[in-house]
């Protein structure tokens, strides 16, 4: 019958571990279940060292945990697709990604923003968990201006503000993985722990790239990340119908029949362009025009001309 109470008692008390700084209060029950009689001195010890591993267990994961799967992403990514060599491009495309990003609810990140492109015709963008964004030459050809090339980044800085990609990782992998880095072993670098640990972050980092390249994001994660980046252009006195623009060029595209790239993963282009013109609508916000980043626009796309690339 005691030993009945005992697991019960474990049970309830493990269970609030898992609630957010309740393993303090697990203490305190183990304190008052001791004093009881509920539980032994030994069973205490061993409800409150297992509270302590499940609280860790459920940790989110860390800001330098998020860049180096992030990074493991973009490596997969770059072992499919080549980087564009036009540094003028490459520049312009940061210069543009920065400033949008500096606007975002999550300016900083851990290793920071970096933006690169894609060699390729497809149409894409990308965004691995802490800040490294992908847009191909496809995508960056579909842009008719500046305004709708900060809508692409500005909805791929989203994701990674609302950590869209980490929520594409199997939960049980991440809750074993932390158990592993808890562990004694792991700390001191054991050899089955460590080959276990890094198995555990390489199948994080395909979770991921799953998401990315074959399943795509939710309606909701897609409409979010919308809403969000017209906000971000809104900041920077961007015109917020560049990324509804861009949309309805998108929707077209897919009506008659693109499959590949975005539109294999993001099959709702015209819902996507309702919500978002709804929301225009609804706050009255205003097209607007500004010639200096028109010009810019137009600048670097004459320079990829003299160049050969066939971007533009």
């Amino acid at each position: 019958m005691r030993k009945r109470i005992c697991l019960g008692f474990a049970v309830l008390l493990l269970g609030l571990a898992l609630l957010p700084g309740c393993t303090e209060v697990v203490k305190v029950g183990t304190t008052v279940g001791q004093g009881m009689g509920a539980i032994s001195g030994q069973d205490k010890e061993a409800i409150d060292r297992l509270a302590v591993q499940t609280a860790k267990a459920v940790r989110p994961m860390t800001d330098q945990e998020e860049h180096y799967v992030g990074r493991a992403v973009a490596a997969m990514v770059l072992g499919q697709y080549r980087l564009c060599n036009s540094d003028r491009l490459t520049f312009y495309v940061n210069a543009v990604g920065q400033t949008v990003a500096l606007s975002s609810e999550r300016p900083f990140t851990y290793g920071g923003y970096h933006f690169a492109v894609l060699e390729s015709d497809e149409i894409n963008a990308l965004s691995c968990p802490g800040g490294t964004i992908f847009i191909t030459r496809g995508m960056v050809h579909r842009a008719r201006n500046e305004e709708e090339l900060a809508a692409i980044l500005a909805h791929e800085i989203a994701h990674v503000n609302h950590k869209d990609g980490l929520a594409s990782i199997q939960k049980s992998r991440w809750v074993e993985a932390v158990s592993v880095l808890g562990s004694e072993a792991a700390r001191k670098f054991g050899g089955a722990e460590l080959t276990k640990l890094v198995s555990l972050f390489e199948g994080s980092a395909n979770d991921v790239m799953k998401t990315l390249l074959v399943n795509g994001y939710g309606r909701a994660q897609e409409e979010a990340a919308d809403r969000s980046a017209l906000t971000f252009l809104l900041r920077l006195g961007y015109n917020p119908y560049g990324l509804s623009d861009l949309l309805g060029t998108l929707a077209r595209e897919q009506t008659r029949g693109a499959r590949q790239g975005i539109f294999a993963t993001h099959p709702g282009m015209n819902q996507r362009i309702a919500q978002c013109n709804s929301t225009l609508s609804k706050n009255q916000w205003q097209r607007t025009d500004d010639p200096n980043r028109d010009r810019r626009f137009q600048e670097c796309e004459q320079s990829e001309k003299r160049e050969g690339a066939r971007i533009f």
